[in-house]
């Protein structure tokens, strides 16, 4: 992308991805959220700071061991016996909407599966919600397969939410994917940096 997803702004003008998905999930009922990035002194850690509500940000030392790393991260984080699920999602699909997040959090709340997640024309996307009976699961999960080996071996106790919000769906890994989305090309990260 040329610069950190987390820091692209969603569309002409708009937040970056991080403050956006940080607002929504507390507008959605998330208590408690959490930034995980690779290093303490970052862009991506200085922008989730500089918040109007700040999430916790968490550093992961093995963020170059991929994305069970930082889910596991979060997860030592909030592992206390007054947690009983972690709502997680990823920084590329930015724009859930907040009456997703509500949907997920009621169903989650309503049925206390092992996990619920977002499901529309047969597709499934984020937030997951993990159930602390999980945890443990996700603890030791293997690199290669990650939390998917988690939602695989609970399918049949698992909640699928429908969802109409087309943001659980839509991830933006490349710049391609960005125009798309946007209807405008990744914008220059040296646009309004002085020198």
């Amino acid at each position: 992308m040329g610069r950190p997803k987390a820091l692209l702004p969603t569309g002409p003008g708009g937040e970056p991805f991080i403050s956006r998905i940080v607002r929504v999930l507390r507008d959605g009922g998330v208590d408690d959220v959490l930034v995980v990035v690779a290093e303490r002194t970052s862009p991506i850690a200085d922008a989730a700071a500089a918040l109007d509500r700040p999430p916790r940000v968490l550093v992961n030392p093995e963020a170059d061991s991929g994305q069970l790393s930082s889910l596991q991260t979060g997860l030592r984080a909030v592992d206390h016996p007054g947690t009983s699920g972690l709502l997680v999602t990823l920084v590329d699909i930015p724009l859930v909407s907040t009456a997703t997040v509500k949907a997920l959090l009621n169903a989650y709340r309503e049925t206390r599966a092992p996990v619920v997640r977002p499901v529309r024309g047969g597709r499934h996307g984020h937030p997951v919600i993990f159930d602390r009976a999980v945890f443990d699961e996700l603890r030791t999960a293997g690199e290669s397969s990650g939390a998917k080996s988690v939602v695989r071996a609970h399918l049949q106790e698992s909640v699928d939410v429908p969802i109409d919000d087309e943001g659980p769906f839509r991830d933006v890994d490349t710049p391609a994917d960005y125009a798309e989305l946007f209807k405008e090309p990744v914008p220059d990260s040296r646009v309004g940096e002085d020198g």
